[in-house]
């Protein structure tokens, strides 16, 4: 039987630190949060492995590194609400869950949303709303957001979300451009979201994100 407080250490020495993830809430939040109960059973030896864990319904866990720096450029902090965009099995929004006032999780997928919302409630996570719904619509019940964390990557950013940040918020997300990926993290000011590159990193497009394609003659 693995020791799953062993792999959290394990992971954060050996793949979130060395990534100059530096701030301790992320740190702490990260050696606490149990990742091995946030993916499917037979992949909880998988759960501390560096790289993204798959959950079904085409869609996975984000690597630990990938989500730590992401976190980290957000800057979000204890006042903030929060929507986590893909929420999947409920990890990403447990973590942020310690470090913000209260979390929004929007899950698409109507197995994982309940599956999520029973680990988190088993987990004593109490300050995370799950909401079933399309991602690319968001959560306007909730809204405006200090910040929007997507949990996945995108081609492009769907207005609804961009309505639903307030100004002076914080975003950030994996963009896609053909095979190659980005972590960008965004600032809306006078309504519009300003870009700025943070790391590279891949991941799956999650549904309703992808941009149209043209065609042309």
């Amino acid at each position: 039987m693995s020791d799953f407080a062993s792999l959290r250490m394990t992971m954060v020495d050996t793949q979130v630190r060395p990534s100059d993830v530096t701030k301790f809430p992320i740190i702490d939040a990260m050696l606490h949060v149990p990742r091995e109960n946030y993916v499917p059973a037979d992949k909880r030896d998988a759960a501390y492995i560096g790289a993204h864990v798959g959950l079904g319904a085409d869609r996975v866990l984000l690597e630990p590194r990938t989500f730590a720096k992401m976190i980290e450029a957000l800057e979000i902090g204890p006042g903030d609400l929060v929507l986590d965009v893909g929420a999947g099995l409920g990890y990403s929004s447990a973590l942020l869950a310690r470090l913000v006032q209260t979390v929004v999780a929007l899950e698409e997928d109507p197995a994982l949303a309940t599956e999520a919302e029973r680990i988190l409630a088993a987990d004593g996570v109490d300050n995370v709303v799950v909401v079933q719904g399309p991602l690319a619509a968001g959560a306007a019940k909730y809204a405006p957001y200090d910040a929007i964390v997507i949990s996945g990557a995108i081609e492009e950013l769907p207005e609804a979300l961009t309505a639903q940040l307030k100004e002076g918020g914080r975003i950030v997300a994996v963009v896609m451009t053909g095979a190659l990926g980005t972590v960008k993290h965004g600032l809306k000011t006078d309504g519009r979201i300003d870009w700025r590159f943070a790391f590279n990193a891949a991941a799956p497009v999650l549904p309703g994100f992808t941009k149209e394609k043209t065609f042309t003659l």
